[in-house]
């Protein structure tokens, strides 16, 4: 037991690393205009498969805190929302990467006894449609009725303005998620450093 809680403790740190380098360089966002498509769900989606639900918690939190960093001059939408209200802001940003990580841990623990090519595959999937889903969630109930928003929105209704707002964005997370998330987790399948079923707090 000793050596598999240092095993994850290796891999929670090495996951932590990676999601702060993507964070701060361009391997973690693709921006267009004042938007972002953004990969740093995948090493939480990573971290569900092979840590279960804390271990990819913890990971959200690290990619929501990294995110509310951003809203201080790096990310052009991200430092609107916070000069409008940084408390509502954090709320947003943490708030929803905590929960979307912590969800996604769930839904890999919950099929732990599916094929893992399919586990792994889904859990991708889960990771960047949850993450935007609890972003545009909060989102809306935190800045919705704001200026800001208001300007954006237009004409449109809620639901029309939140297709819009993702778009193909989400699309590309998915898809980008859902594909490597399967292909490293097989990987570290492949590395005996998680189950052959999955997350290995299935075990615990």
């Amino acid at each position: 037991m000793k050596k598999y809680d240092t095993k994850k403790l290796v891999l929670l740190a090495l996951l932590t690393g990676l999601l702060v380098l993507m964070a701060f360089t361009p391997i973690g966002y693709l921006n267009i205009g004042p938007l972002s498509i953004t990969f740093n769900m995948i090493p939480v989606a990573i971290g569900a498969v092979a840590l279960g639900p804390t271990g990819s918690a913890v990971l959200g939190l690290v990619f929501g805190i990294t995110s509310f960093a951003q809203c201080f001059g790096i990310s052009a939408f991200g430092t609107v929302l916070c000069g409008i209200s940084p408390l509502l802001t954090l709320i947003v940003t943490i708030g929803s990467r905590t929960l979307a990580g912590y969800l996604t841990g769930v839904v890999s623990s919950l099929l732990r006894k599916a094929p893992a090519p399919v586990n792994f595959a889904v859990t991708g999937l889960a990771g960047a449609v949850l993450n935007t889903l609890f972003f545009m969630t909060l989102l809306m109930v935190c800045f919705g009725s704001s200026d800001y928003i208001m300007s954006m929105r237009g004409e449109l209704n809620v639901l029309a303005f939140v297709a819009a707002f993702v778009g193909i964005n989400a699309v590309v997370e998915a898809v980008v998620s859902t594909v490597l998330t399967l292909a490293v987790s097989m990987g570290l399948k492949s590395a005996k450093l998680i189950g052959s079923k999955g997350s290995e707090s299935s075990k615990a």
